[in-house]
């Protein structure tokens, strides 16, 4: 069965025009042994982030929450609708350290096929299907864990169709997981997105990573030990200037309870509210237009396969 260029959203598959204004990676959802006491849990913070990011012309928030992090696959759909903002899920594993010896044990031997369930029949018993794959690199390398999952994530790329989502540890690595991916596994670089090029700022690892075809994902307000946001504009503006502005993508990654708009933090509106208008100062309101609404369009949409 196939869907002809189509995002898969949790309300099912939609074209990459109807998305509107993307926020490309952020968390509605989140719960991880690293971060205790910061877990995303509340649905009523979910929905209050949604409808803050809504009133300010969001259409869609792509959550990047793997397996075994506290999607709540289930209140995904509802949320969507009664805020009127599309949602995508993701499948896919994080890092070894977010996740106990049981629960890396119980995939041993069978990932690529829980990905690939996950997104074509529904995450758990929710029925509510993933549109992308999230597997993240380590710190300037790829530990066997990494090449396990990005492995497992290759092999259902090519059973499905679906994009692949990389987090960068701190930014780094994008060389390495587009040698592995793109290089070994066969993966074609329009399907492979990398986040948190923010975090590290080096211009010439961007230009060889846009060039290769894959999108660029500057995603998050910094923290005390990631690159300043006042690098971001001009990451963004050479990259664009070099003619890679159709591979660019935006996110908030919020990641943590303090970090909801709610509680005090920045939160999703962020993007909106303060990303944007500093990225039109330095671009122009219709590249960044491009940016917000076209781009995601185009990385997350499709021909879906059912293997």
């Amino acid at each position: 069965m196939v869907s002809a260029g189509a995002v898969r959203t949790v309300a099912g598959d939609v074209p990459a025009g109807e998305l509107g204004v993307c926020d490309a990676h952020d968390h509605l959802f989140f719960g991880s042994p690293q971060l205790p006491g910061q877990e995303l849990r509340s649905l009523s913070a979910a929905r209050a982030e949604l409808v803050a990011f809504a009133e300010l012309g969001g259409g869609t928030v792509v959550q990047w929450t793997p397996y075994g992090l506290g999607r709540r696959a289930a209140d995904l759909p509802p949320l969507s609708r009664e805020t009127g903002v599309r949602i995508v899920a993701a499948t896919g594993l994080h890092q070894a350290v977010h996740y106990d010896d049981a629960t890396l044990a119980g995939l041993r031997g069978r990932l690529s096929e829980v990905f690939v369930a996950e997104l074509t029949e529904g995450i758990g018993t929710s029925g509510v299907r993933a549109g992308l794959i999230k597997v993240a690199g380590g710190f300037h390398a790829l530990d066997a864990h990494a090449r396990w999952t990005m492995s497992a994530a290759a092999e259902a790329h090519h059973a499905t169709g679906a994009p692949i989502a990389v987090h960068l540890e701190l930014g780094t690595g994008a060389l390495d997981v587009l040698d592995l991916l793109c290089g070994e596994l066969g993966v074609p670089p329009q399907r492979v997105i990398l986040g948190h090029l923010n975090r590290s700022p080096d211009s010439t690892v961007h230009l060889q990573a846009a060039a290769t075809g894959c999108y660029l994902a500057f995603d998050g307000p910094s923290r005390a030990n990631h690159a300043t946001d006042w690098r971001m504009p001009d990451a963004v503006r050479a990259l664009a200037e070099a003619g890679h502005g159709d591979r660019l993508l935006l996110g908030g990654d919020t990641t943590t309870a303090a970090a909801r708009s709610v509680n005090g933090g920045p939160g999703m509106p962020y993007l909106l509210r303060r990303v944007r208008p500093r990225l039109v100062a330095e671009l122009g309101e219709e590249p960044v237009g491009r940016i917000l609404v076209d781009n995601p369009g185009r990385a997350l949409a499709v021909e879906w396969s059912r293997p």
